[in-house]
């Protein structure tokens, strides 16, 4: 216990190593700010609100620490659009290379296409209760936010070049600087090549020459212009432009993905050598993958949005998801969802004393993660537990028009709820939802020879025996003729129907779900291998 740091988890450890190294660097403690990248060019997965919800947790964690901090939510609305997300319009294609700032927005809703991705991440931050000041990537050139930066990197930029290629082999920035300027005959960006800077005027020089983006030839118009770097046309390579942002609004830590490893190695060279700025603290964090293993991602098409979650989870279990561990890939989609909405639940009956973790160490840790996951915040007393797949088997068989009323009628009849609570109410709402349009099967459960022959025998009874209490009468039976002690007994009974160690009174929950059903789902387990 004496070498555990603050409420014992990985937030508490980075804070911690970040507060160290700034110390080290002799820099001022008065303000740490923490930086997100939103994208823009696609519609948010849940991977894309990952970073923003573990930036906004080391902010917590920071402050719980005694140091002021704050979190950056720097949207990339100046990055040109590189492919048609799968599920948006074909005719999008004519807008390829053009900043997705200044594309319309296919939807009708928003001032732009980036506006509207934007603010569909932004609206899961919300809803969520992060706190984050806003940063447009297009608002910030416009304004000059990184002039200065810009100014900096462009006259060394034979430097940089040289050390792109030696990082990482590309040696396009040895023949071009790294800026996009904004064509301004034909409106795109990536087609531009920047062929000179003129320090004295701010201004860099152009040709749109036409580029390859993802196999695909992108014309250009032949145009040659030049632009300055205060008029916001035009935007810093990825190669600089993190540097750039970190030195402009003083960033002390930015997480970041394996895939932009390279990226980030230069932008951590140019702003310790070129803007004299020590690049931020980093951790590196591993992609969501689906369930093929694919990454999730816009362009795939096999996107998971926050918003979806939210449909049928709540805010929680999904920050829940976050917290967690910031290490290694995690195959996800939306049948996980039962899951995390149950080890909420238990995370908070071990908080508040119901449930007992035997290690001091791993309860202060567990207890530790209830409270960021709510934010520092946690409520005074526990709500109302009901197993996820439960109210799901119950919302499932409920009446279309009496979800609400049904539901609570059979809970009720449980001993399960009394009041109706505003959380029972978004649980049955949340479950009806995920049982009508995911419905996944529970988790599979390895069962011994012995577990095998007993569950066998319950399936023989529900063939024959269709009455409530005879049903709780017979699963008491079986457990008896097979020397199963009965809590264990309807232990395995809850896992194999619910995926959960606990439940209602079975009898009268596999009348009302069916008993079809129920006999199903027994098979289903006795089949897997």
């Amino acid at each position: 216990m004496e070498n555990v740091i603050g409420r014992g988890t990985w937030l508490d450890k980075l804070a911690r190593e970040i507060i160290e190294r700034e110390r080290g660097l002799r820099r001022s403690l008065d303000l740490i700010r923490v930086e997100s990248g939103l994208g823009a060019s696609g519609i948010p997965h849940v991977g894309s609100l990952a970073d923003a919800i573990r930036a906004y947790g080391v902010k917590l964690a920071l402050q719980d620490q005694g140091v002021k901090s704050e979190l950056i939510a720097f949207t990339d609305d100046m990055d040109g659009l590189r492919k048609v997300p799968a599920g948006l319009p074909k005719d999008l294609e004519r807008y390829l290379a053009v900043p997705v700032s200044r594309i319309p927005d296919p939807f009708g809703c928003h001032q732009s296409y980036g506006a509207h991705m934007g603010s569909l991440l932004r609206d899961a931050l919300d809803r969520a209760g992060v706190e984050y000041r806003f940063e447009s990537g297009e608002e910030a050139y416009r304004r000059g936010l990184l002039v200065k930066q810009a100014e900096a990197v462009l006259a060394q930029n034979e430097r940089i070049g040289r050390k792109i290629r030696e990082l990482t082999g590309q040696e396009k920035y040895e023949q071009a600087l790294p800026y996009f300027a904004i064509c301004s005959n034909c409106g795109r960006m990536y087609t531009t090549r920047a062929t000179a800077f003129d320090g004295a005027t701010g201004s860099v020089a152009y040709k749109c020459e036409g580029t390859e983006i993802r196999g695909r030839e992108i014309e250009g118009c032949g145009h040659e212009g030049e632009v300055k770097l205060a008029a916001g046309e035009g935007k810093l390579s990825w190669k600089v432009e993190f540097a750039a942002r970190w030195a402009a609004l003083d960033v002390r830590f930015e997480a970041y993905g394996k895939d932009i490893a390279d990226s980030v190695k230069v932008n951590d060279w140019v702003a310790d050598n070129v803007l004299g700025f020590p690049h931020p603290y980093h951790v590196q964090y591993e992609m969501f993958l689906d369930k093929s293993g694919r990454k999730i991602s816009k362009s795939a098409g096999n996107v998971f949005t926050p918003q979806r979650w939210y449909r049928y989870g709540t805010t929680k279990s999904l920050v829940l998801l976050m917290f967690k561990r910031i290490a290694g890939t995690r195959n996800l989609s939306p049948a996980d969802i039962p899951k995390y909405m149950d080890e909420y639940d238990r995370l908070e009956d071990i908080y508040f004393g119901k449930a007992k973790v035997k290690s001091k160490d791993k309860l202060l840790q567990l207890r530790g993660l209830y409270e960021y996951t709510n934010f520092l915040n946690p409520p005074k007393a526990p709500e109302i537990h009901l197993p996820y797949r439960l109210l799901a088997e119950i919302t499932f068989a409920a009446p279309p028009d009496d979800v609400e009323g049904y539901s609570l009628k059979r809970l009720r009849s449980y001993k399960m709820v009394g009041e109706a609570t505003p959380q029972v109410l978004e649980r049955i709402r949340l479950a009806r939802n995920w049982s009508v349009e995911v419905m996944a099967e529970p988790p599979k459960v390895k069962l011994s020879e012995a577990e095998k022959k007993a569950v066998a025998d319950l399936v023989s009874v529900l063939e024959t025996t269709k009455e409530a209490d005879r049903i709780q009468n017979a699963i008491f039976e079986v457990a008896k003729s097979n020397g199963v002690p009965p809590g264990d007994y309807f232990k395995l009974l809850y896992r194999v129907l619910l995926g959960s160690e606990k439940g209602p009174r079975l009898g009268p929950y596999i009348v009302d779900t069916g008993v079809e059903r129920t006999m199903s789902s027994l098979r289903r387990a006795l089949e897997q291998k």
